[in-house]
Formats: structure tokens, sequence, C-alpha cells
């Protein structure tokens, strides 16, 4: 290649194998890897080992691909649904619009059938298994593996004479629990969302990281915390299917009063006493919170509703509640050690209103308590992560 320059010009003389045809080539070629550099995926944190897809992108935007030759036709659903495309191979792709940082449901729909797409690991969530996918955060160190000491997750099956069944709970105890035999802890009763089981918290909640890290960092007093199914029906009793979603034939906080905090103040070392025991919940198991430590008054200083709390009729008087248990906000400001609700700014309308509307009635009432908003947060588990995390360095401080 040559070039001539003079004062108004630069001429190149391409050799005639190499003409502006090729270099045009060569410069698409360079600029298409450098722009697949810039937005190649990484495979998500919940796929199955040694699976590269789903894949998220640098913008969050998940590409899914799945191998299945005989199918007609491949949908994901992930908050809306998206039309797979088969290649010649019989491989289905699709990328979808960004997703919100945080844990999310999703299925495979394969010919009209929802299903678990085989590349994710499986969470029991809408009421069955299904496939989850967890867009990182920017936020995110605080529920991630740190080498700090590391509790224990525990599997308690207990035969419940109420419910005349075989029940199980997941019970977390704080490091150094075994090395310390005469030392007693706070107990904490967490509860999980409709649709979901007492595996939510310590597989999508990460809240065994979220603990360990505040303990570790000094934010959180080591406790017990306990995470039960907060579905349960006595067989002698009627079936009600009135109420929202036929929960007033759930006898749950019944449950939890009279068999769980017992058999749990009988299998583990705990502070028996109102001032060491919490209970806190996520959307139905908010609503249960209130429900249950509310009408137990005597047995809980700590009360926390995550995307869910008191039911508030519209024109309601928040005084009336719970048998006037709010009445008078100074006795109860001095009975009580928190009162906590939070809510994700970016949750369904209905659900925002109606918890902004619960806090703003206790703060009419006089009802002193800690309202928090999560920044850009749907109805999901990145906003339950963030209150869980608030919420435990507040409780059980002397």
């Amino acid at each position: 290649m040559t070039a001539k320059h003079n004062d108004h010009s630069t001429t190149i003389n391409l050799p005639k194998p190499f003409t502006m045809k090729t270099l045009l080539t060569l410069l698409i070629g360079v600029m298409t890897l450098t722009v697949q550099a810039q937005t190649a995926g990484v495979p998500a944190s919940t796929n199955i080992p040694g699976q590269k897809y789903p894949q998220i992108l640098p913008d969050n935007r998940v590409v899914f691909r799945v191998k299945a030759p005989d199918a007609r036709k491949l949908q994901i659903d992930l908050m809306k649904k998206y039309d797979m495309v088969k290649d010649t191979s019989g491989f289905w792709t699709v990328t979808t619009e960004p997703v919100g940082e945080g844990f999310h449901y999703y299925s495979l729909i394969a010919d009209g059938i929802a299903i678990c797409d085989p590349a994710s690991q499986t969470f029991y969530g809408m009421g069955r298994m299904a496939s989850g996918i967890d867009i990182p955060d920017k936020d995110m160190a605080y529920y991630q593996p740190k080498n700090v000491p590391h509790g224990q997750v525990r599997s308690v099956n207990y035969y419940s004479d109420m419910t005349k069944a075989w029940r199980r709970a997941n019970v977390y105890t704080p490091a150094g629990y075994d090395e310390n035999p005469k030392k007693r802890y706070p107990v904490l009763y967490l509860q999980h969302g409709s649709g979901e089981d007492e595996t939510g918290w310590p597989t999508q909640g990460k809240m065994d990281m979220i603990l360990d890290n505040l303990i570790a960092e000094g934010k959180a007093t080591p406790m017990i915390v306990v995470m039960e199914r907060g579905y349960a029906t006595d067989p002698t009793r009627p079936v009600s299917t009135t109420g929202p979603g036929g929960m007033n034939a759930n006898v749950f906080p019944e449950l939890l009063v009279k068999e769980v905090i017992p058999m749990i103040d009988k299998s583990f070392r705990t502070l028996t006493d109102r001032e060491n025991r919490a209970m806190a919940g996520l959307s139905m198991g908010g609503f249960q919170t209130f429900q249950t430590t509310m009408t137990n008054l005597d047995k809980f200083a700590y009360i926390g509703g995550f995307s869910g709390a008191g039911r508030l009729q519209p024109g309601a008087d928040i005084k009336q509640l719970y048998d006037g248990a709010w009445a008078d906000a100074d006795a109860f400001n001095k009975k009580m050690k928190l009162v906590y609700v939070s809510i994700g700014t970016k949750e369904p309308e209905r659900m925002y209103a109606g918890v902004k509307g619960f806090h703003e009635a206790l703060d009419k009432a006089g009802i002193k308590h800690v309202y928090y908003e999560s920044p850009g947060t749907l109805h999901e588990w990145q906003t339950w992560r963030r209150s869980l995390r608030q919420y435990a360095s507040l409780i059980f401080k002397k």
C-alpha cells in the first residue's frame, strides 16, 4: 500500500486484492467483535452448575437458550411472556427486556404447559416448584457468603396435634451455638409469602447470609430464626372459604403460639420472655405477623411487616383494630420495642398504597414505628432481603 501526500489531499492506492469492500468488511468485523465483547452475558448464579444459559447481559436483559427439537412452541414467562425462536439445530432462543435487580420466578412454557427450565435451579414459589433467576444488585454484598463465622439452618420435623399431621420448620442457629451449651438466644419467627413455604427465606431470601454478615459486623444480636410453613388447617373445624385467599380457614397464627413456640423453646436454648421474641413476615406473612402478635402482645415485643401489615379497610379507624390495642398510643408505645413496616417503591399501586396508608394511619394514631421504602424494587425478594437486613439490625438491642 502506498500513499502520496501534497498540500491539498492524501491519496491511498490499494493493491488490487485489497479492495475498499474488503476493508469495509474488516471494519465491520472489528466493530461486531467489539460490540459482542461489550454485551457478553454471564451465566446466572441460579443456573445449575455448568449451564451457560440463562445469561445476564450488562444491561440486565436475559438470554434464554433451550434445546427442544420436537417442541412446537416455547415461551419464557418472566413477568411477561416472550416467544422463543428455534434454529436449524433445535435450539430455541430469546432475549428479554431489561429485568429489575433481585430474584424472580419464571417458567418455560412448552406447547402451552408451564414447566421448569432444565438449566435452572428450582424454588418453591407460585404455589409450585418454579425456575428462578437472580439479577445482580449493585448493593448485594450484604447477602453474599463471606469469610466470617457461619450459622446453620436446621430442619426440624414435629407432629402437630392441631393439624393432625407432620410439619417441618427450618431453624437458623447463629455461629457459635454449639460451642457454648449454656448460652441462650432471642428468637425471631420469620414468615414467607403466599405460594411459598419454609424454604423461601433460607433459599430465595438468603437470610442466613444476611444474619451471618450482620452478626459478624456487630450490627445484629446473635439470634435463632424460625421459619415455618404459613398454612395450617384444623381438620376438626369447618372449612371456610371466606376472606382473602380463604385465609379465614388458616389456623397458623394459633398453631404458632400453641405448638411452634413451645416446641422451639423445648428443643433449642431460647430466651423465653416477650422482650426476646420477635416476629416478621413478607406479604401474606406480614399480615399473619400482625394478626399473631397484636392478639398476643404478652408474647412478642417486636413486629415486622414487609410488603404486608395490618388489614385496614378504607375509612376504618385503626384504633378499633385488634380489640382496640392501638386506642391508647402511649401505653402501646411503652409496651412494644419495635413496630416495623416496609414496601418497595415499584410494587403494584394498590399494594404500595395499602402499606403506605397503614403507615400513615399509625402516624396519625401516634403509634411509634419504623417505615422503610426499598428504592426501585418490586413485590419480590430484593425488597424483603433489604427489609430483613434493616429489621434484624434493630431488634433485641439492649
